[in-house]
C-alpha cells in the first residue's frame, strides 16, 4: 500500500466570486430602493403667502363642537348635557333648519366637529352616533394648525 502525506501537484485555494456578485448586487438593489432622495427637502423656498378670509360658516354645515367637560354647542349655540337621542333630534332640527331656509333640494349638510383636545373619546363617539341616528352621513373633524 502506498500512502503519501501529500500529492505532488498542490492546487491553490481560490475564491469564487460569483456568489461574492450575486450578494453585492442584491445589497446594491436594495440600498437603491431603500435610498430617500432628500434633494427637494435641501431646497430653500419661499412659497407665496394670500391673506385668508374670515371664516364664514357655509349653508350646508352644522358645527358641533365639545369642550373638556363634555358640554355640547351645535351651530354655536349651547346644548344641555343630553343623552345620545336627544342630540340626535337637536342635529336632525339644526339640519331641517338648512333644508327649510335653503333650497329643499340641497344637499345633505356637513356635520363638523369641533372637539377639545382634553374632550373625552365617548363624548365624540356620541355625536357620531347622534348624527347617525339622524341621518347624517357627511362628517368631517376640524383642526386648528399649529402658528409658524
Amino acid at each position: 500500500m502506498n500512502f503519501r502525506k501529500g500529492s505532488k501537484f498542490r492546487s491553490e485555494p481560490e475564491i469564487n466570486l460569483i456568489p461574492f456578485i450575486d450578494v453585492l448586487l442584491v445589497i446594491l438593489i436594495f440600498l437603491m430602493v431603500t435610498t430617500t432622495y432628500s434633494r427637494f427637502t435641501e431646497l430653500q423656498i419661499n412659497l407665496p403667502t394670500a391673506d385668508a378670509s374670515a371664516s364664514q360658516q357655509r349653508p350646508n354645515e352644522i358645527q358641533i363642537g365639545v369642550d373638556s367637560r363634555g358640554n355640547y354647542k351645535i351651530n354655536q349655540k349651547p346644548v344641555a348635557r343630553i343623552d345620545v337621542a336627544d342630540l340626535a333630534e337637536n342635529l336632525k332640527a339644526a339640519a331641517g333648519a338648512f333644508a327649510s331656509s335653503s333650497n329643499p333640494n340641497s344637499p345633505e349638510p356637513i356635520v363638523i366637529i369641533n372637539a377639545d383636545g382634553a374632550a373625552s373619546h365617548q363624548s365624540v363617539i356620541d355625536i357620531l352616533e347622534a348624527a347617525r341616528l339622524a341621518g347624517l352621513s357627511k362628517i368631517t373633524f376640524a383642526a386648528q394648525s399649529h402658528p409658524k
